[in-house]
């Protein structure tokens, strides 16, 4: 089906559909012509980022962060970063055993 259908039945606008397209929400799927095709794996993913946008309170943008936040590990770590340092999230346990770890074994070189 053709945007403004899947608009219609999704309870949003094309407008927005495209929005989603261009935040990587929605696979880009097009005809030949050039228009963009929908059909149910499409509906059904737009029905689950409204359901989660919904359920969670946060926008389209934010949810295409988690997703980028999911997919890249950088992007990943430096998100983690920030919540340590914010008090927003623990160090995990691990890295202080890996500090003395490291510390033991730069004694032991230099003897």
């Amino acid at each position: 089906m053709r945007i403004t259908e899947a608009a219609r039945r999704l309870g949003t606008s094309p407008r927005m559909l495209r929005y989603r397209e261009a935040l990587g929400l929605l696979p880009p799927t097009r005809e030949q012509s050039g228009h963009r095709r929908f059909g149910d794996t499409e509906l059904r993913a737009v029905a689950l980022a409204l359901a989660l946008e919904k359920r969670y309170d946060i926008g389209p943008a934010e949810l295409a962060f988690g997703l980028r936040v999911l997919a890249e590990p950088e992007v990943q770590a430096r998100v983690r970063e920030l919540g340590e340092r914010i008090g927003r999230l623990s160090a995990p346990p691990t890295r202080a055993l890996d500090f003395e770890k490291e510390k033991a074994l730069r004694l032991l070189r230099r003897r």
